[in-house]
Parts: structure tokens; C-alpha cells; sequence
């Protein structure tokens, strides 16, 4: 029997170190993956912003925010990626997790127009990244650096990026033993952090 997907579902899913996945965005069946090893981003010193992407922020390009079109970068995810995994009920789970507050969202605009962003889940001192676009160069990036400080401002101590990319790495991401992760999810899970820490200082 197939179980529905729902927000306290996919919490549960979280705090358990598992997460749900479409095979592609016209097949409603979800997978749910325990990666081994898994992908993480350090939120101490040793994340890093290469030389190139500091002297273009420091332009200040772009304008940053947080959860004003939530939908708008979902929806923006899953077109910019031919092998998405964001079908019609992720969109509406997530969509749902994000009225409910979990779920958030960090959006890059030039001229007013929406051009990257990423979303993830917040749990406790845990944050759960799902996917993130761009449609002008560095605009994704952008917003990865944001959610860093975000997060470190924050009290957050995790940032789970599932998985290891060559994208990611450049920012010092790395893979660790699964026993290792649910150590770490383990100790964020129950911490008290605040995603809109920033916007108050």
C-alpha cells in the first residue's frame, strides 16, 4: 500500500535522516533515499567562498531575501534541471511545509526580476538543502553564501546537502560516514535556532 506524502510525514522523514525523491516530474512514485556516505556544508571556517565569487558579492549584483516567492522558486528548480525530482506532489508537500514554516526559501533578483534561489527544510538547529537554480551567473551562489550566514547567525549547526556535488565542493562541502551524519542530526534536531536571526540585528 502506498503511504501519501504529507508535511508531518516528511518532518518525521528528516529528523530520521531520510528524504523523499521522484524519479522524474511526471512520475508521481517517490523514492526515499539514506545516503552513505552523505553530503554536508560546513557552517565553520571551513566554508569557502572562492576569490572570483567574493570580489563579484562585493559588488553587491544582486538583491537577496528570503520566502517572498516561495512557489516561484520551486517551480523555478524544477525547470532548470532536465533530471529533476520535483514532481507534482513534492511541489505541493513542499509548498505546504513552507505555509507551515519549515520550509524556506532564499531568492536572488537583479532589477526586480527573480534570476536564483535555492529552498530547504528547517528542523531545530538543522537545515535540510533541496535544490537551488540560476538563470544569470553566480545567482545560485549568491544565495548559498546568504544561507550561510543565515544559518550561522541563526544557531544552526547542520547544513545537509544529501549529496556531494562539484559544485558544492568548490565551497568546501563534504562526505561523511552515515553513522557520523545521524550523530550530527541526532545533536541539531532538538537545538532551538531562528532562521530570521539576521533580519533582527
Amino acid at each position: 500500500m502506498e503511504i501519501e506524502l504529507t508535511p508531518d510525514l516528511v518532518l518525521r522523514a528528516y529528523a530520521a535522516g531520510i528524504f523523499p525523491m521522484a524519479e522524474s516530474a511526471v512520475d508521481e512514485r517517490l523514492v526515499w533515499f539514506d545516503p552513505d556516505p552523505r553530503g554536508v556544508i560546513p557552517l565553520d571556517d571551513s566554508f569557502h567562498v572562492p576569490r572570483r565569487l567574493a570580489r563579484t558579492l562585493k559588488q553587491a549584483p544582486f538583491d537577496l531575501g528570503v520566502d517572498r516567492d516561495f512557489d516561484a522558486v520551486l517551480a523555478n528548480c524544477a525547470a532548470t534541471r532536465p533530471d529533476t525530482w520535483i514532481n507534482t506532489t513534492i511541489r505541493r508537500v513542499y509548498g505546504e511545509l513552507h505555509r507551515l514554516g519549515f520550509a524556506h526559501s532564499v531568492e536572488t533578483r537583479r532589477d526586480g526580476v527573480l534570476v536564483g534561489g535555492l529552498y530547504g527544510v528547517a528542523l531545530g538547529g538543522a537545515f535540510f538543502g533541496e535544490s537551488m537554480f540560476a538563470t544569470a551567473t553566480d545567482a545560485s551562489k549568491a544565495a548559498l553564501v546568504h544561507l550561510i550566514e543565515r544559518l550561522r547567525q541563526g544557531g544552526y549547526t547542520l547544513l545537509d546537502s544529501q549529496f556531494l556535488t562539484p559544485h558544492l565542493a568548490r565551497f568546501g562541502a563534504r562526505e561523511i560516514p552515515r553513522r557520523d551524519y545521524r550523530r550530527q542530526l541526532a545533536a541539531a534536531i532538538p537545538a532551538k535556532a531562528d532562521f530570521f536571526a539576521i533580519d533582527r540585528k
